[in-house]
């Protein structure tokens, strides 16, 4: 972790600034462990890339306030910023973080409550220097998170760290303001709105509300880029909710927060520089090194079906399905792994890419390659055409889930799987 580095680099450049914190905006000092419970993420994004066009200003002399929708509630919270795609170190003088206004509960509107508004901190400091390809976790501050809710991350930065680290498909409405408005209770200052996330890629929690993350790892589908703007209706936000929901049916269901490591486009095999690196190589990043992870839903593959010159080999996609697996079990993570979901009548669809949706399929029912299986294909199949989706569950494309389709997708998920302890190696 580089955190140790950005504190002492930032202490050491801006120790004595003057960079006073506003009257009005309580900051919150490094965390003396007065809060109790364990920390578990309740919000993530995957960084996917350099954001178009801010390769030579990036977001320089501009506030960016990222809505977010929490997954469980906490005390105590802290984010994590990435420069990821930037090239130069990037300098942000003020950060902070919200509860959306009473009555916003679907992000359209950049007012916070400003009882719940907290100056965020790194190193005690409230000036951060991340280094380029780098990230930096701010200091615990203490402040009531609830479930379910939006939370409104601010950032300053005077100057270009050149591209923007961002993740496109964000199906959330974020805001934009001129000069330094981190402090803009009202929102009016923002003026700007944005279908991005930008520079911040995980918001954790600290508390008793949950004792463990699980991670849904997947591309455009769980991304769920043809859910509906700003409702939270991507299936990783419908299995939020149900184990948040104390329904009579599930006995003792996990206590996990929820974070959705999806990238539209993105392969298990292949690197992208605009769909993000290969499921493989970012499997430690947006996996292993989430808080407290206790089990992945790992639903990748379809994408190296459908974007490579050939048909894909299904010895291969099944073999890193595989490693993902050893390398979770490793860590001690459980891994419930998806069939892929057919894709007949999409503009990318072939009887041979057919063939090896099928074979990989098969693979994953015949129990070799995750510890548990959710039959995604099952689920959203037309039972007249096995290879298309059913008409209710398909967007309109083909390929993606509607709304109704990424709820059945959840609702697919047996909650007890994600209990328990990974499959023991022989």
């Amino acid at each position: 972790m580089i955190t140790a580095l950005v504190v002492a680099l930032s202490a050491a450049i801006y120790a004595g600034t003057g960079d006073a914190t506003p009257a009005t905006v309580p900051a919150t000092p490094v965390s003396t462990g007065v809060s109790t419970g364990v920390w578990v993420g309740t919000w993530a994004a995957a960084p996917a890339g350099a954001e178009p066009g801010t390769g030579t200003d990036g977001m320089a002399g501009r506030t960016v306030r990222n809505v977010v929708h929490t997954s469980v509630g906490g005390t105590s919270a802290r984010v994590t910023l990435s420069n990821l795609y930037g090239t130069r170190p990037l300098t942000l003088t003020h950060a902070t973080l919200a509860i959306a206004a009473t009555g916003n509960t679907t992000g359209h509107s950049a007012a916070v409550d400003p009882a719940t508004l907290r100056r965020l901190t790194f190193g005690g400091a409230t000036t951060v220097v991340v280094p380029a390809g780098g990230q930096a976790v701010s200091d615990a501050t203490a402040v009531p998170v609830p479930p379910d809710a939006d939370v409104l991350v601010s950032t300053y930065s005077p100057t270009s760290a050149g591209p923007v680290t961002f993740h496109p498909r964000a199906r959330q409405t974020s805001y934009v303001a001129d000069g330094e408005a981190t402090a803009d209770v009202t929102g009016a200052a923002f003026t700007g709105t944005s279908p991005y996330w930008r520079y911040l890629t995980a918001l954790d929690v600290l508390g008793g509300a949950a004792d463990g993350t699980v991670v849904a790892l997947g591309d455009s589908i769980t991304d769920g880029v043809t859910s509906t703007p700003g409702a939270n209706r991507r299936w990783p936000d419908v299995l939020a909710g149900r184990l948040r929901s104390t329904a009579p049916a599930v006995s003792h269901p996990p206590r996990y927060g929820v974070v959705n490591a999806g990238i539209s486009g993105n392969r298990l095999l292949v690197d992208d520089p605009l769909r993000g690196p290969a499921g493989l190589d970012r499997f430690e990043r947006d996996v292993l090194d989430r808080p407290n992870v206790r089990a992945v839903v790992i639903d990748l593959g379809i994408n190296d079906i459908l974007r490579g010159r050939r048909p894909a080999d299904p010895q291969a996609v099944v073999d890193g399905l595989r490693d993902l697996t050893d390398r979770a079990h490793a860590h001690g993570v459980k891994v419930i792994g998806a069939t892929l979901t057919p894709f007949r009548g999409h503009r990318g669809y072939t009887d041979a890419r057919e063939a090896v949706r099928q074979r990989v399929n098969a693979a994953i029912r015949a129990d070799g390659v995750y510890d548990a299986v959710v039959d995604f294909d099952k689920a959203l199949r037309d039972p007249y055409d096995p290879r298309g989706l059913r008409a209710e569950y398909d967007s309109g494309d083909h390929l993606h889930p509607s709304d109704r389709g990424y709820r059945k997708m959840a609702e697919t998920v047996d909650l007890t799987a994600l209990k328990g302890s990974a499959r023991a190696e022989p």
